[in-house]
Parts: structure tokens; C-alpha cells; sequence
């Protein structure tokens, strides 16, 4: 009994004691449309994530997908993105259209565009999405620019990314 009790006391106690690590991790798709001369972008963030750093940043209690999910909430979302993202083509910064936002699962989607693209060459980009409330958040960004495909992963450390198609 006390060889059992020791061999829990030493081995097993401590293996329970670690939680599953929380990933911090938010993809952000930009597609370039030729023939719509437009960038699409789709960004998808943990939806408790963005809450809470809305929440933090703003005094409100958003409480998302409930029935006392405030009605404005795409005002908080469309100035937190335009505040933590930038976007420059060709070395010109460019204003996006905040298209709106869907939920899925644990998950937000965020849709945006920029119009009266006529061609791309090089995108800078600017990701600093839930880095203040989250150090070890990444960023993924991944572009497609005709058949070019690049990504770049955008940390705190590392909030600027060229990508050059």
C-alpha cells in the first residue's frame, strides 16, 4: 500500500495537474479577384477571444449568440479591426469595406473587401488582432494573387508582413 500510494503521490498527481494548453491563433484569407478588381478577405477569430478583448477595450459585455447579445455589436467589431488591421498594396495603404460577420461554432467570420484593385504585386500587412490581451496570439495570413499562394505567420514580435506575388 504505501509503494502504491507513493507511486501515485510522485507520478500521477503531477501529470494530472496540467490543463490542455489554449491555442491563440487567428487566420486571416485575403483573394484577389482580378475581375472583380477587389480584395476579398476573410478573417476567423475564437469567438470568446474577440469578446473578451472588445469587452476589456470598451467597458461592454457583448455577450455573444445569446438573446442579450448587444444589437451594435458590428459597430465594436468594424472599429476593432480597422484599428488592429492594415493593409497596403503596392506600398499604398487602403481603407476595407466592413461587410459583416457570421458565427460558427466557436468561431467569428469576419468579412471585408477592398475595391478598385487593378492589379497586385505586393501586399503589406499590418495584424496586431488580439495581441494586447493575448501574447502568444498568431496571426496566420494567407494571400492568393492569381495562381500565387503565400502565408506569413504574424506574432507580437512580428505585427508587419510583406508577402510579394
Amino acid at each position: 500500500m504505501n509503494i502504491k500510494r507513493t507511486f501515485l503521490l510522485l507520478f500521477i498527481i503531477p501529470l494530472l495537474s496540467f490543463s490542455a494548453h489554449k491555442y491563440y491563433l487567428s487566420l486571416t484569407q485575403i483573394n484577389y479577384k482580378k475581375e472583380a478588381k477587389a480584395l476579398q478577405i476573410i478573417i476567423n477569430v475564437f469567438m470568446d477571444d474577440i469578446e473578451l478583448a472588445l469587452n476589456k477595450d470598451n467597458n461592454i459585455d457583448l455577450q455573444l449568440t445569446t438573446k442579450r447579445e448587444l444589437k451594435n455589436n458590428d459597430v465594436y467589431f468594424k472599429n476593432y479591426l480597422k484599428e488592429k488591421l492594415q493593409i497596403k498594396v503596392d506600398g499604398t495603404l487602403k481603407n476595407f469595406n466592413y461587410l459583416g460577420k457570421e458565427y460558427d461554432g466557436d468561431l467569428v467570420f469576419f468579412y471585408l473587401e477592398i475595391e478598385n484593385i487593378e492589379s497586385v504585386k505586393d501586399l503589406e500587412i499590418t495584424n496586431k488582432i488580439l495581441l494586447k490581451h493575448f501574447p502568444e496570439q498568431q496571426n496566420l495570413v494567407k494571400t492568393k494573387v492569381g495562381k500565387n499562394n503565400k502565408s506569413v505567420i504574424l506574432t507580437k514580435d512580428k505585427v508587419v508582413g510583406l508577402l510579394q506575388h
